[in-house]
């Protein structure tokens, strides 16, 4: 039996996580579940599920939630909390950004198996969870389709024989747009072709930053450098992700484009269990297409690539001024062609540090967001 908390329950992996545990009752309980301003979804679940706990991370929404008699926790102490729920053994992060970091830590720090679906958590403070993790499928196991596919690509490998990773990535929705990016809205951004996603991922996606925070994730998860990990546009989305190794072997793991298969894989490894998945027809007109990434047009890769060699804070400071700044585009404050220029204005303002400690990532993340605020507040619209 898995018992299972679920941190951002209403968001897209989330909710595909419990569709999994419809799949299976008699092997996966929800004991606990998380959301940011609660609603009529996070309601449902309340009552459908009947967790031992439930919380949110926004104080205010609380103080006025109907939790239907369930316990409620509340704000970010409230998530750690449910993080370390006595009666878990294992917790899905799927919260969004640099929340999901004291998260994770916590539920790491209660022995806990992590699903790991937070990006930010190994971009921001990689070292410090690592350093309570061990090695990727010990007691973190990645739920990003990619880092999912380099771990079942190093099943049962000799890591040492490792060469290099190399991480797909579909391009997005602006790979052939031929105008001017400046000028592209919310809509069009958030409008990816292959993948279902959280607005945040999306846009994250559409700058080729998600590529690049992967990267600095592959390089935690699997203890390899920068230079070892190349990105490569793979349109079809069919091959998630492929390791090298020294003698030349490549390999590869495919799949349809589909969450699930990656998220239920975390769950019950190591075993397989059905998804739902649609499965690939190789007897049909399969085609398979790779090509460099161009970094002059999508420079947040290069920037990730760039505060990775750099160490220290400041990949958290690139996450910081990253989540600042796709946060106003959200809200239209900004262009889309504006998302890298303030993250490179903050990474050569903000000083780097050593990230010895989760204290110290919160402060270079706390710094970022204030130099990039300023910067947003001085070129919006």
């Amino acid at each position: 039996m898995i018992n299972l908390v679920i941190l951002g329950s209403t968001g897209s992996i989330g909710s595909q996580a419990l569709a999994l545990a419809d799949m299976y009752p008699e092997l996966i309980r929800i004991r606990g579940i998380a959301a940011d301003t609660g609603g009529e979804a996070f309601k449902a679940q309340i009552a459908k599920y009947k967790p031992d706990y439930a919380a949110l991370a926004n104080k205010d929404a609380a103080r006025n939630f109907d939790s239907c008699g369930t316990k409620l926790l509340s704000g970010p102490e409230g998530i750690c909390e449910l993080a370390r729920l006595d009666s878990a053994d294992m917790v899905l992060v799927s919260i969004v950004g640099i929340a999901g970091l004291d998260a994770v830590i916590a539920a790491l720090k209660a022995g806990k198996r992590v699903a790991l679906a937070n990006k930010e958590a190994l971009v921001a403070g990689g070292e410090c969870v690592m350093r309570l993790a061990g090695r990727a499928g010990e007691r973190l196991l990645p739920v990003d389709s990619e880092h999912s596919a380099v771990f079942q690509c190093l099943n049962g490998e000799n890591p040492r024989m490792l060469e290099r990773i190399i991480l797909t990535a579909s391009g997005g929705p602006f790979l052939d747009y031929r105008g001017n990016l400046g000028e592209v809205t919310v809509a069009q951004a958030l409008a990816h072709p292959n993948w279902s996603m959280g607005p945040k991922i999306s846009i994250d996606s559409a700058t080729l930053m998600n590529k690049g925070l992967e990267v600095i994730e592959a390089r935690w998860l699997f203890d390899i450098p920068g230079e070892k990990i190349d990105t490569v546009i793979h349109r079809e989305s069919i091959v998630h992700s492929m390791a090298e190794f020294k003698d030349g072997a490549v390999m590869a793991q495919m799949g349809s484009p589909d969450m699930r298969l990656a998220i239920m894989y975390a769950l019950t490894y190591p075993k397989r269990l059905e998804a739902g998945v649609r499965r690939l027809d190789f007897a049909s007109a399969l085609s398979l297409s790779f090509e460099p990434p161009d970094m002059t047009r999508f420079p947040c890769l290069k920037l990730a690539y760039r505060a990775l060699e750099m160490g220290g804070t400041a990949p958290a400071v690139l996450n910081g001024a990253n989540e600042a700044a796709v946060r106003a585009f959200l809200d239209k404050r900004i262009g889309f062609g504006d998302i890298p220029t303030i993250i490179e204005h903050t990474i050569s303002r903000v000083e780097i540090t050593p990230a010895e400690s989760i204290e110290a990532v919160h402060e270079a993340d706390r710094e970022s967001r204030a130099v990039s605020g300023e910067f947003i507040r001085q070129i919006e619209f």
